[in-house]
């Protein structure tokens, strides 16, 4: 039996062909690239490499969710089309199944947890049963148990049902650095967490878990398949919200005034690059990077991209480039409703910081002279005006007021 997986569920791009008992190849990609530009290449370097002909597969498996919105859509849309066209069965694998799957035989419990934004988490909750083949042989295998289906959860929710099961868990999934100082709090149980090759999603567990599902009969219809997202999209909820006669909440509103502790300060991935776009346009108007730009841009390996994000949802962007030592601060957005709360004073410092560390010894940046508040932002960070280039921004016209902050000034 030849299985095609795929699992563009989360920030892992993964491909795989497995047949039967052996890996023929994988392929995994997670560095700020979208799902889009990396799937179709993948499988055709996969095909070339090992002189695959695809009629010969016998199904396609497919991460089935939950996971990106995004990313679900374009790995659902490629295994669809793959069977529709080939005439193949689909298997649709729950993602934090295959992921628990990684880990087969384990004695622990396992614990996947996908960072669903809004202080939840895409979780579920597996142990393994040990089984005997027979009397006549000493090899073992194993029943994966589902002892919490796959949910949308609150991290304290789920830190409760891992204590009251008593029982030491192995943790694994992009959830766990987001809350890993709350889960070190709120877990009373012994926790192990997975390692690097095996602490997101891979296609070869998604594989070996489909070929189960297949000898079990379980596969779908192509046609009519859709991802398990759990939760509805943002921009669902507010749909609804207005259909009902309710206006959506505004972050505005007095409740929604945010802390430091309420900022969360990450690199920028590609699930991001929509939403940084609009803070940009919304922010710079004309003068503001396209997503085509900003994508292009987080890319480079001289480059490091950060975003400020507030209950799971994108308010602020910087970024800075290094060239030849001297770091390019080039982007520095926040969202209108949240300025005045500290959030690109953090956001920078952490930049500078990442600028450091990937070479930047020195660091400029340009700004319109009438941008007072830009002005003093960068002033309090240490940088100095060292001259401007009259006439220099358009719409309306103003100077563009040139800064450095030099590594003999105070940091």
């Amino acid at each position: 039996m030849k299985i095609l997986a795929l699992d563009t569920s989360g920030l892992v791009c993964t491909v795989a062909v497995m047949e039967d008992d052996r890996l023929l190849s994988e392929f995994s990609i997670q560095h700020k690239i979208t799902h889009s530009e990396l799937l179709l290449p993948m499988m055709e370097q996969i095909r070339d490499r090992i002189a695959l002909d695809l009629n010969t597969i016998d199904a396609v498996a497919v991460s089935a969710g939950p996971g990106s919105f995004t990313g679900l859509r374009i790995g659902c849309a490629t295994a669809k089309g793959l069977c529709l066209a080939m005439g193949k069965p689909m298997i649709a694998v729950p993602t934090l199944d295959a992921m628990a799957y990684q880990f087969y035989g384990s004695e622990y419990v396992i614990c996947p947890m996908m960072d669903a934004r809004r202080s939840q988490v895409y979780t579920g909750i597996y142990s393994f049963i040990p089984e005997k083949e027979s009397e006549q042989t000493n090899e073992m295998y194993f029943t994966m148990k589902t002892i919490k289906p796959q949910s949308a959860m609150a991290v304290d929710e789920i830190a409760a049902e891992l204590n009251g099961l008593g029982k030491t868990v192995i943790l694994l999934g992009d959830g766990i650095p987001v809350y890993r100082d709350k889960l070190d709090e709120l877990l009373k149980v012994n926790y192990i967490l997975a390692p690097a090759h095996m602490n997101r999603q891979r296609a070869s567990a998604l594989a070996a878990l489909a070929e189960v599902y297949f000898r079990e009969g379980k596969t779908v219809d192509a046609d009519s398949f859709s991802p398990e997202y759990l939760r509805s999209s943002q921009a669902e909820r507010e749909a609804k919200e207005k259909a009902a006669g309710k206006e959506p909440v505004k972050r505005s509103d007095k409740k929604s005034v945010t802390s430091a502790k309420s900022v969360y300060i990450r690199d920028l991935k590609a699930e991001d690059i929509t939403a940084a776009a609009e803070v940009e346009k919304a922010c710079l108007k004309a003068e503001a990077w396209t997503e085509k730009q900003l994508l292009e841009a987080s890319t480079r390996d001289d480059t490091v991209y950060l975003v400020a994000e507030v209950s799971g949802e994108v308010v602020g962007l910087c970024g800075v480039r290094n060239i030849s030592g001297d770091g390019e601060v080039t982007n520095v957005s926040v969202s209108e409703r949240y300025r005045g709360k500290g959030i690109a004073f953090e956001m920078l410092e952490k930049l500078l910081l990442r600028g450091k560390a990937i070479g930047c010894e020195n660091f400029t940046l340009e700004v319109r002279g009438e941008n007072k508040a830009a002005r003093g932002l960068y002033e309090k960070l240490g940088f100095a005006n060292e001259g401007a280039r009259p006439g220099f921004y358009e719409s309306p016209k103003d100077d563009a007021i040139i800064y450095w902050k030099r590594n003999n000034t105070n940091d």
